[in-house]
């Protein structure tokens, strides 16, 4: 199709074509490694003086050596292990998957039984790679859950924290290995003080590496621990780390809490945890918290916001996994037309999807207390309604 004709065409239909391009584009892919696993089936390496089929690509066809080796893996997954993923072979030969959710469906699938594999590949077929990780480990834990049975008592010993620090010339080194609470804690902390700076006409976007913006900001905690009347706020509120876990949990003590990073610890550790500066209860069927505060400010407080961390546990975009102290709070309808600052209409969104609502067709709902969203028309003809899978991975067990 030439230039003149492609600005003619509907939005819509060049999104289309686009999608129909990517799916005749994987089904050459598909047909690609096999060549390259046939290469590698017989040596062609050595027929021709390399050292294996990656350098042989590198001159062939002018590929780094990084991605002449990734082509590699994958050809010698599909000849290979990929007799044992029917569901995922089929899906790939359509061109329905790329390399990159083959190569993540494998990876999953090691901790997965084979009945799982196509609640795997269905994910995979509305999601980026990265979500379907995300998916695999939720959905093994699931299966394979290793938590403390109610009750059970805790072990004797908790591991050891430990800090050692070193120093080389004139930097300290440190290195930690921390238990899940203290981790939770330390992460708590540094995320906010570790945000890029603002861009700015002078000084351009913030170069640091992420490794460079959270040492500064372990050095800024220092300052601030030194000075502990001023500790930086996170989501309207101080720093805290929250515990989540229902109410007839909390009274018999059995089960699990959540902490807002998602690890899980056991019930007989909340109430410890509880009485320690930092650290805020949630309990699902309370009713210590304020739920709704109508037309009174447009500003979430922190009573709402701790109660949209219990019920979202991060952004609830189909496919996100930003933990809560990324997200914001939004107003479903929005509060300039009548909505209200209440729990009924909010929903927790990272910064990234909470622009998307804004400035796309997606849109939101809330049905029966769960985010719903309804794709675009140009994304799902039927606009078909979807959720986020993090809280209802196990529906999706074949």
């Amino acid at each position: 199709m030439s230039e003149p004709e492609l600005r003619l065409l509907p939005t819509d239909e060049l999104l289309a074509a686009v999608v129909g391009d990517v799916a005749e584009i994987r089904v050459l892919e598909n047909r690609l490694m096999r060549k390259i696993a046939e290469l590698s089936r017989r040596e062609a390496a050595v027929e021709l003086g390399y050292r294996n089929v990656a350098q042989v690509l590198r001159h062939a066809v002018r590929w780094d050596l990084k991605t002449a080796r990734q082509w590699v893996a994958r050809a010698e997954f599909l000849s290979g292990s990929l007799v044992e993923l029917p569901v995922t072979a089929v899906a790939m030969a359509e061109g329905a998957l790329s390399g990159d959710h083959i190569s993540v469906v494998a990876e999953v699938m090691r901790e997965l039984p084979p009945e799982a594999e196509r609640s795997v590949v269905e994910f995979a077929l509305a999601h980026e790679p990265s979500a379907v990780r995300v998916f695999g480990r939720e959905l093994a834990y699931r299966l394979f859950q290793r938590d403390a049975e109610p009750g059970e008592p805790l072990a004797a010993e908790p591991p050891a924290n430990r800090l050692r620090m070193a120093w080389r010339g004139e930097q300290l080194e440190v290195s930690a290995r921390l238990d899940k609470i203290a981790g939770a804690k330390l992460e708590a902390l540094i995320d906010p003080l570790a945000k890029p700076r603002p861009t700015t006409p002078e000084e351009g976007p913030d170069a640091r590496s992420r490794a460079e913006r959270e040492g500064d900001a372990f050095a800024d905690l220092l300052d601030l621990v030194l000075r502990a009347d001023r500790l930086p706020e996170h989501g309207g509120e101080p720093v805290s780390l929250t515990l989540t876990m229902s109410y007839d949990a909390l009274v018999r003590r059995t089960g699990l809490a959540v902490l807002d990073n998602r690890v899980r610890v056991p019930a007989s550790l909340v109430r410890r945890l509880a009485c320690n500066a930092g650290v805020i209860p949630v309990v699902l069927g309370g009713r210590s918290e304020a739920m709704d505060i109508g037309r009174k400010a447009r500003t979430f407080p922190a009573s709402i916001r701790r109660l949209l961390v219990a019920r979202d546990q991060g952004c609830a975009f189909p496919g996100c996994d930003r933990p809560p102290k990324h997200c914001d709070a939004h107003h479903v309808r929005p509060w300039s037309e009548g909505g209200e600052t209440s729990m009924g209409n909010a929903v927790l969104l990272c910064r990234h999807h909470h622009t998307l609502i804004h400035q796309s067709d997606w849109e939101v709902k809330l049905h029966d207390g769960t985010p719903t969203f309804i794709p675009p028309a140009w994304l799902d003809p039927a606009r078909v309604p979807r959720t986020n899978t993090r809280l209802h991975t196990g529906r999706h067990v074949a």
